[in-house]
């Protein structure tokens, strides 16, 4: 059973007094989000941008409601369990493996779309966890690898066949006789990183790093204090997530996974200015440092008009300072 909210309750409660429970719904919605393929146990996601708010608000989508892929309710409530007990990722060692070719998410899907989910994981006051070269892209796979003897090995590679043939695209006969040898030594060594690729791949590095800093620094969200987060659906893929911070102090982090929006007017309460002044663009996706276009502030005096693909924070009263980095990554 998997999003069980008992293996974080303390033990007095009746808990299992665990620190943290992955939420898996959190990746199935942001891989459908990335991709547009909702096949086998991605069946009950949409991708939208409803759910992501949902995940970052309660943590788990399915709280006992009826789960079609597995004819049967998913999922427990989640009260008041802190942010801090959730593990948000976009992806890890089971997710990567489970696909034809095992290829992580930046081969999947366009790199602003992948920048925008970095931010969403990085900044969400649930505790983030990056997959060993995620923070690089790197470009090897992670395959399902073995090392059994022959007569099991053979039922293995059997089984991982019969497994991926629950997704649609990959039963065919064609897909099926590509499944990899778990227990090929060769599916072993291209599972390996390249660690040059640090050096080679310093944009997604950078954006990360950056990120991680804002998380650390930022007093507002640094509290991962998912009680103190609201958000809003305000287009087809757009939504924003708003971050009270006490003395209005807050935080405002617009997302867009579609094109271009123009949002005038904009009659949404969670972007409207605080009493202490209006947003102050303070970090965007868009930053050529990253690899994106060039940043584009979502707010002028004529009003929202947010770019497509993008992520953007903005701070009320005073800006954050730029992300502190350490100097070997400088």
């Amino acid at each position: 059973e998997s999003q069980l909210i008992e293996t974080v309750d303390p033990m007095e409660r009746g808990g299992w007094g665990l620190d943290a429970v992955w939420s898996d719904d959190f990746h199935h919605v942001c891989r459908v989000a990335a991709t547009g393929r909702s096949e086998a146990y991605y069946t009950d996601y949409r991708g939208t941008a409803q759910e992501l708010v949902s995940a970052v608000k309660r943590a788990f989508l399915f709280q006992g409601q009826h789960y079609q892929w597995q004819n049967k309710p998913r999922g427990t409530v989640v009260k008041d369990q802190p942010g801090a007990a959730f593990v948000f990722y976009i992806q890890n060692h089971d997710q990567v493996a489970n696909q034809l070719w095992s290829d992580r998410l930046d081969a999947k899907t366009n790199p602003a779309v992948l920048r925008v989910l970095t931010a969403l994981l990085l900044l969400a006051p649930e505790t983030p966890m990056l997959f060993m070269g995620q923070e690089f892209a790197a470009s090897s796979p992670f395959l399902f690898f073995t090392d059994h003897d022959p007569q099991l090995a053979k039922l293995v590679h059997e089984g991982r066949r019969k497994f991926l043939g629950e997704f649609p695209s990959y039963a065919a006969d064609a897909a099926q006789a590509l499944v990899p040898d778990p227990n090929d030594p060769a599916t072993f060594e291209r599972s390996k990183l390249d660690l040059s690729e640090r050096q080679r791949h310093t944009a997604w590095y950078a954006l990360h790093q950056d990120l991680l800093c804002i998380r650390r620094d930022d007093s507002v969200i640094a509290k991962q204090d998912r009680h103190a987060v609201d958000g809003a659906v305000i287009g087809p893929q757009a939504f924003v997530l708003r971050y009270f911070g006490g003395d209005d102090d807050d935080r405002l982090l617009v997302i867009n996974f579609g094109a271009d929006l123009r949002y005038r007017p904009a009659p949404e309460p969670l972007i409207a200015p605080s009493p202490r002044g209006s947003w102050t663009l303070v970090w965007s996706s868009d930053d050529p440092r990253y690899g994106g276009p060039g940043i584009i502030a979502p707010l002028t005096e004529e009003g929202w008009t947010i770019p497509g693909m993008s992520a953007s924070l903005c701070a009320t009263a005073t800006a954050l300072s730029p992300p502190r980095r350490t100097r070997e990554h400088d």
